[in-house]
């Protein structure tokens, strides 16, 4: 006979013992899942974090000329208006990809778009590599300028999705900081080898070259975000829009960004020979280190958005923008050096401060279907910016000097960012 009790006991036992081993099981599955989930979330840090660093080669490349440009104006025989209009150049190139192929990178995938945005880089490098006459000098800009026009947005958002779930915060950093400090390590790097190293016309760009190639190597290993990639011929240009309903926050935003860019141009193209010509600082490292420091402010300035909110920090950010321009003004007037580093450590702040906060503003004001239009159009009026103003102090500078256009030009940006500063201050924009 069996014992019905002995069995109870049996099958309850058994009964414990399988929920023990499934107990188990499904800890040792959860501690299986939590290190695949480490181990992919730390191999996507490593691919953000190497994109970021292509993205920083690419965008030192567009201001690596900077601090050379009186070397050039020595061994060429040019005027500043020359050199305004080379500097120039490249904002034409910036604004013909944002119209033409700004796009592309989602249509074509990530890496694509970023191997021809290397490719137009490395051919920038070899024009000034080969520059023996001023063409060369244009098409190294025009060059750089199709190359920064690819990288600006393909990259943003190749480093975005690269980084794992729930890190879109740091990616943003990862992202900002790699776009505006490579624009301030080119003048950085420039200067030091022009100062301190042989062929101060040539090492720099036979560096930037081989930082190139090993930067598409690089490009080459890590994965395609795009999930269903077309082919270039599917890529349209992208018309710029301007809704109705943006209009009210477009024109202030769109002010705010073309003095800020219009200041950088300033700064990265005539800045060199205004530090030769009248405080004499001949040393092309201190020139260099000069604009790279208003990049590193731009950068700090766009960080600071995140905790300022984007309602205060356009307007704080034309506040800024405009006691560095006053702070420009004082170094011309005075010859001061320590005005001029303190022009760019504000007037970059203030530039990072109030395009980032405009182009939030405009993106969450922008219906979806045209968002993506509206920032386009957001980038042409501020590579605008960087382009016809500095033109116009190298027109000015033949007749008036580089101190008379320089003020002309402050007071012209002064008329332009006070009103927009009272606008925003009257009706600042809304965030959600």
């Amino acid at each position: 006979m069996i014992d019905d009790g002995d069995g109870d006991g049996e099958a309850a036992t058994a009964a414990s013992g399988a929920r023990a081993a499934a107990g188990a099981g499904a800890r040792a599955a959860e501690t299986a899942a939590e290190d695949d989930s480490a181990r992919r979330g730390g191999k996507g840090w490593l691919h953000c974090l190497l994109a970021g660093a292509v993205f920083v080669v690419c965008m030192a490349g567009t201001t690596l000329p900077t601090p050379l440009y009186p070397l050039y104006q020595e061994k060429f025989g040019f005027s500043e208006l020359t050199v305004t209009v080379v500097y120039a150049v490249y904002a034409f190139g910036v604004i013909g990809v944002l119209l033409l192929a700004g796009n592309a990178s989602d249509t074509i995938g990530r890496r694509p778009a970023l191997l021809w945005g290397l490719g137009f880089a490395a051919a920038s490098a070899v024009c000034f590599l080969s520059a023996s006459a001023l063409g060369w000098l244009y098409a190294g800009r025009l060059f750089s300028g199709l190359s920064a026009g690819l990288f600006t947005g393909a990259a943003t958002a190749y480093v975005m999705e690269l980084a794992p779930p729930g890190g879109a915060s740091r990616a943003t950093f990862v992202a900002t900081a790699a776009n505006m400090g490579g624009l301030g390590c080119g003048p950085l790097l420039a200067g030091l080898l022009a100062e301190y190293a042989a062929e101060p016309l040539l090492l720099p760009f036979a560096v930037h070259l081989a930082l190139v190639a090993v930067s598409a190597l690089v490009l080459l290993r890590l994965p395609e975000t795009v999930r269903e990639p077309r082919s270039l011929t599917a890529v349209r240009p992208q018309r710029p829009a301007l809704p109705p309903q943006v209009r009210a926050v477009f024109v202030p935003a769109a002010i705010a960004s073309f003095v800020g860019f219009a200041l950088f141009g300033v700064f990265t193209s005539v800045s060199p020979a205004f530090l030769a010509r009248y405080l004499d600082v001949d040393n092309h490292a201190v020139s260099g280190l000069v604009v790279a420091l208003a990049f590193f402010a731009s950068t700090a300035g766009q960080l600071a958005v995140t905790r300022v909110g984007v309602a205060r920090s356009l307007p704080l950010g034309c506040a800024v923008l405009f006691a560095g321009l006053l702070l420009l003004a004082g170094a011309l007037y005075a010859d001061l050096l320590v005005l001029v580093v303190l022009a760019a450590l504000v007037g970059g702040t203030g530039q990072g401060l109030a395009f980032r906060a405009a182009l939030s503003a405009v993106a969450q004001a922008a219906p979806a279907d045209h968002r993506a239009a509206v920032i386009s159009t957001l980038f042409v009026v501020a590579y605008t910016g960087i382009s016809v103003p500095v033109i116009g102090v190298g027109l000015l500078a033949d007749p008036l000097g580089l101190e008379g256009a320089g003020l002309v030009f402050i007071a012209t940006m002064l008329l332009l960012i006070v009103p927009a500063a009272g606008y925003l201050l009257r009706r600042p924009v809304r965030q959600d």
